[in-house]
């Protein structure tokens, strides 16, 4: 079993996420911090795509994570900007 650290940033702040390959051959992410946690995000290669990265798949899994926690985070704030714009608008009371 093989374990990464990462942490979290804008999502849940101080908390530890792990990025663990499992003996069957799938990627998971879960939180650290949390006994027992259940998976986040679960990652199964194919045999014909494990085959082609050869010994790559868990630094692809681990890029594939980190890619989808940016863009979390870019939505997030795009949504924050867009509740701060209706808060601004003017309101009208009939």
């Amino acid at each position: 079993m093989l374990t990464h650290f990462l942490t979290q940033g804008n999502v849940v702040p101080s908390s530890f996420l792990e990025i663990i390959e499992l003996s069957d051959g799938e990627i998971v992410l879960q939180q650290s911090d949390v006994d027992d946690a259940e998976p986040l995000v679960i990652i199964r290669f194919s045999d014909e795509s494990r085959a082609y990265m050869m010994d790559a798949c868990l630094d692809v899994a681990k890029a594939m994570i980190q890619a989808g926690i940016q863009a979390a985070s870019q939505l997030a704030e795009q949504s924050e900007r867009e509740d701060e714009i209706d808060l601004d608008a003017p309101r009208v009371l009939h």
